[in-house]
């Protein structure tokens, strides 16, 4: 039997993966209209575990958890610096290095690699919403 923690983890992935290809949109937070970053975060965490998370991507990572990346877990936020801005881009970690997030205007939410270049350089660290 799984603990009420790993069900919410998985229900939390589900959640994130059931909404792939979904379109990017600026402000936007439902599936019917498209997602921003935290958009996407917020409505992932609020449908699977019924949490009500900040607006802004760097207002999710003022109320987590800090995790060492040695820690990082799926279901576990990873943020980026993509806007000469710590903390201005959120993703949900799913495990095996591999994150989904709603990327950029034209984009649509994907699954990427932590280890690829561009987010290498602009990482900026691991914070976990507990449950």
């Amino acid at each position: 039997m799984m603990s009420r923690a790993v069900d919410g983890v998985q229900n939390t992935l589900d959640q994130a993966l059931e909404l792939l290809g979904i379109r990017y949109k600026r402000g936007g937070n439902s599936p019917d209209t498209g997602f921003d970053c935290s958009g996407f975060v917020r409505h992932v965490f609020g449908a699977s575990l019924g949490l009500s998370l900040p607006r802004s991507a760097h207002a999710i990572s003022q109320v987590a958890d800090r995790v060492d990346r040695a820690e990082l877990q799926p279901g576990d936020l990873v943020f980026f610096n993509t806007m000469r801005r710590a903390f201005s881009h959120v993703g949900i970690y799913l495990g095996d290095g591999q994150f989904v997030h709603s990327p950029r205007a034209g984009g649509r939410v994907r699954i990427e690699n932590l280890g690829d270049r561009y987010w290498k350089r602009r990482f900026d660290g691991v914070r976990r919403i507990q449950q």
